[in-house]
């Protein structure tokens, strides 16, 4: 299999296997998909590392599949393309990106999909799509827009230029440089540590901040009233606040 989900007390990896650069073909895109409903779908998953190995996290798209395909063969793909990356993104636990060497294309926009992103100090990221007469076609215009704003969105993707770690720190495409060798034992602590947490009051968090940055600020306040309203008929809602009355803050243990 190009993909694979792995779980480890609570955290779910899943790990692109398609050597030498991981390159997102039509079978490996619809494998991450299916991996996605499945972390999605299971309970034992409690929060995901999205990991390409130690040397690449993804290339990109395979580009000699691609060039075979006519126009109306990718209007019929494009759709499903994007909802496998979607399916990531939709993830409602904790995801974080774990980089190691080329992040690129689809690569990038795979990463773009997580809610933090760990990047090995030599990590490469890009959208070089437009070097190939090509826009990204997998969510790279929307996600990185509404990550690190428009004009820079619109700089990395009009040139198609590659930013090394330090300046995608700088730009806010990662959130963490590390050491090539700590990247993945550091995004499976930070999935480690959350896999812990209230499930549905992180769910409820991750789907306020993502569909409140959809919408205008009068449905997102509403989005998040709805769910803040709900956590107060969980177990975890009783659990956090019985504790924090009587051991303080940070003692609780969810179910």
């Amino acid at each position: 299999m190009t993909v694979s989900l792995e779980v480890t007390a609570g955290v779910g990896t899943i790990r692109l296997d398609r050597p030498p650069m991981n390159a997102l073909d039509v079978a490996t895109q619809d494998r991450l998909k299916e991996l996605a409903d499945e972390a999605t779908a299971r309970d034992d998953v409690r929060a995901v590392v999205l990991y390409g190995g130690e040397k690449v996290f993804a290339a990109g798209a395979d580009i000699k599949e691609m060039q075979a395909m006519d126009h109306a063969a990718m209007v019929l793909r494009a759709r499903d393309l994007q909802d496998a990356f979607t399916a990531v993104a939709r993830i409602p636990k904790p995801v974080v990106a774990a980089v190691t060497g080329y992040a690129l294309g689809g690569g990038c926009e795979l990463a773009l999909c997580a809610d933090y992103r760990i990047a090995a100090d030599n990590a490469k990221l890009g959208q070089p799509e437009i070097l190939l007469g090509l826009i990204p076609g997998a969510g790279g215009t929307q996600r990185l827009s509404r990550l690190i704003g428009p004009s820079r969105a619109k700089d990395l993707i009009f040139t198609g230029r590659m930013v090394k770690s330090d300046e995608a720190l700088q730009l806010g495409l990662v959130d963490r440089v590390v050491p090539a060798a700590e990247v993945y034992e550091q995004a499976h602590t930070w999935a480690a540590k959350l896999a812990q947490g209230p499930a549905i009051a992180l769910r409820a968090a991750k789907e306020s901040v993502d569909r409140g940055l959809e919408t205008d600020i009068d449905t997102g306040l509403a989005i998040e009233r709805t769910w803040f309203s709900a956590l107060f008929a969980t177990e975890d809602r009783d659990r956090g606040m019985r504790s924090f009355v009587e051991e303080g803050p940070g003692k609780a243990k969810f179910v």
